[in-house]
């Protein structure tokens, strides 16, 4: 078997995998599989567009379309993924939703930073509300309730989050320490709780006297000859027995279960604390990743703006239905590093073209414009030129933008772009290129 068919069977394989855990709502492993397929084969048009949904199946709407723009990149005609994307395209309204949602859920970190737990709940009711399937914005918020002590409702939002995603690591985590408290609870609870112990004295009095006596064991006892020992007897050691043995032994007792108390308390208050330091690295720990989060939603979103434009310039291009000023306009705002290799080399193939006819005008054109000492033009028109090829004519468009600075009295922009001039092209002829200027500014 070749190689590359190994590499479609593994890529396939995953796929399967990750369609029955999505199947299950495993979103976790459905997306673990699904990226395992696309490490085989990237152009696995079917796995992309599952993993697709599955983001979307998480709230996570903005790693959803770029995956779905990923696929139509690779297939552009009869692709389920046009169909996606031309849906959200058609609902405006949820689409600013989810974009009110993921911005408030930011504002609820943030607040989170600043000790307004209150504040971040509200935040975040709101966030769930508007967007129910927002996994994240669940997580959050039931964090939130465990750190303040609000179990019932911690215990509600983590279904919640456990059943858009049933073997997500922190929900299960959560839901893990939500049961340690609560079973934590039921243990003091029992504890305090417990039998009272039943007494083993029985006391009672006659005439001005404290008689005191153990407890009837069940036995029938001799009532006349046991009545008149107990009398005698309580008579005769009954203050002696309560001030050296009873007294000591009640002192003692509640000194025992003074200090019993004391040391359940301290154990209780060393538990808390170690909660609320777990609970706290969590919290830490979950801001970090939400700020990982939302570095790799603006990441989504201008990889997503770069494929847009060059997809329509790449139409335009062809069609040779757009002028080359509009062009440039438009692919100055792409990010080549974000786009992969096909869409990479489409850009490429227009740019060499497109870049080199309007770096010629806009050369000629900055240079008539230095001529007559318009050097404002001249400047604007030098600059697009280094946007698109800072190199141009060998070093000799950079060295004219420098004199344009100079001439024009920006002497700072003038030394830098000097500078640069010196040290990226050192043998470039500058002869004779003052005193035309001088002369021309005259």
């Amino acid at each position: 078997m070749e190689y590359t068919q190994k590499l479609v069977y593994q890529s396939n394989y995953w796929y399967n995998d990750g369609l029955k855990r999505a199947r299950i709502r495993d979103m976790s492993g459905a997306v673990t599989s699904l990226k395992k397929s696309l490490q085989y084969n990237r152009e696995n048009i079917a796995a992309r567009n599952l993993l697709g949904l599955v983001y979307y199946g998480r709230g996570e709407v903005g790693e959803a379309l770029v995956e779905w723009i990923l696929s139509k990149n690779f297939q552009s005609h009869e692709n389920i993924a046009n169909y996606y994307i031309k849906k959200l395209q058609e609902n405006p309204t949820e689409l600013e939703k989810v974009n009110q949602a993921i911005r408030k859920f930011n504002q609820s970190l943030s607040y989170c930073y600043q000790d307004g737990e209150d504040l971040a709940i509200i935040q975040l009711k709101k966030v769930v509300a508007d967007h129910p399937s927002f996994l994240k914005a669940y997580q959050l918020l039931s964090l939130l309730y465990l750190h303040t002590q609000q179990y019932g409702k911690a215990r509600h939002t983590l279904k919640e989050a456990h059943r858009l995603d049933t073997t997500n690591d922190i929900t299960l985590r959560y839901m893990h320490e939500l049961n340690e408290l609560r079973r934590n609870r039921a243990v003091r609870q029992a504890e305090k709780e417990g039998k009272k112990e039943k007494p083993q004295t029985v006391t009672y009095n006659i005439g001005n006297e404290t008689i005191i006596q153990p407890a009837s064991t069940g036995a029938k006892e001799n009532a006349g000859i046991m009545t008149i020992v107990n009398i005698v007897i309580g008579l005769v050691v009954g203050v002696a027995v309560m001030w050296f043995l009873i007294m000591p032994a009640v002192n003692s007792s509640t000194a025992k279960r003074t200090n019993h108390q004391v040391k359940e308390f301290s154990d209780q208050i060393a538990e808390q604390d170690a909660q609320i330091s777990a609970l706290q690295t969590e919290l830490e720990q979950y801001r970090a990743n939400s700020e990982a989060t939302q570095t790799a939603q603006q990441t989504a979103a201008s990889t997503q703006e770069s494929y847009e434009i060059v997809l329509n310039m790449y139409d335009h291009y062809r069609s040779e239905d757009m002028s080359d000023a509009a062009m440039v306009t438009e692919l100055l705002k792409v990010n080549p590093d974000s786009l992969g290799t096909v869409g990479r080399e489409q850009f490429d193939s227009m740019t060499e073209d497109i870049y080199g006819r309007y770096c010629e005008t806009l050369y000629y054109t900055a240079q008539q414009n230095y001529e007559v000492a318009n050097y404002a033009d001249a400047i604007t028109n030098l600059n697009t030129v280094m946007q698109m090829n800072a190199g141009y004519d060998d070093g000799q468009a950079m060295w004219l933008l420098a004199q344009a600075y100079s001439a024009s009295g920006d002497t700072e922009n003038a030394n830098t772009w000097t500078e640069r001039v010196q040290t990226e092209y050192p043998n470039i002829d500058t002869s004779g290129d003052d005193s035309s200027g001088d002369e021309s500014s005259q």
